[in-house]
């Protein structure tokens, strides 16, 4: 049985001023920053022996604060966040109802993806990553509508309604069968008191 952590970014600048951010990419704030250096403390007692991030800013840099250069790190454009097509930057109050998500942004020539394309994405590159014969503790740092899609391969995603900045997973991993196992799910912004 293998281990995986999976983590969502911290708080970025386009979750402040509630903006679509997908392919798109925006810095991580102040209060992100603390996010990540706070959620040290939860797996500085992890011996990870390999960490993987999605390429986009938000994502490196939220593990980058979080390894505190302990351990070497890859990028991989599997891990990186749904694309949202024309409504990238735009107000989340163009958003459609979650209901319609499915294949909207993939839809009318918005350029966008399926949330199926994004599970799939990112399950294929998960596996990839989880079948290295040297990897048995691995810690990847992704984000919300990809983790989200890629869990509800294999689990109930109502569990996972309300994914925050820097919630984690934590994961068995089957190399026999191929699938995973829920151990726990940590709302780690949640749990830490940051002042803004």
């Amino acid at each position: 049985m293998k281990t995986l952590y999976i983590t969502r970014h911290g708080q970025t600048l386009f979750n402040v001023l509630h903006r679509v951010q997908g392919a798109s990419d925006s810095p991580l704030t102040a209060l992100g920053i603390k996010q990540a250096i706070r959620a040290q403390a939860f797996i500085e007692n992890v011996a990870f022996d390999h960490a993987y991030t999605s390429t986009q800013e938000r994502a490196s840099d939220t593990l980058e604060l979080l390894l505190n250069g302990k351990l070497p790190y890859e990028r991989m454009k599997g891990l990186k966040e749904m694309n949202f097509g024309v409504f990238e930057g735009q107000s989340e109050q163009l958003n459609p109802p979650v209901a319609d998500y499915d294949t909207f942004f993939a839809e009318h020539n918005y350029g966008g993806e399926t949330r199926k394309q994004v599970a799939e994405r990112m399950n294929q590159t998960v596996l990839e990553i989880m079948n290295r014969s040297d990897n048995h503790t691995v810690l990847i740092v992704s984000h919300g509508a990809a983790i989200v899609n890629f869990l509800a391969l294999y689990f109930d995603k109502s569990q996972f309604s309300s994914f925050g900045n820097l919630a984690t997973v934590k994961l068995h991993f089957d190399e026999n069968k191929q699938t995973f196992s829920l151990e726990e799910l940590f709302r780690l912004a949640e749990q830490m008191s940051v002042n803004h």
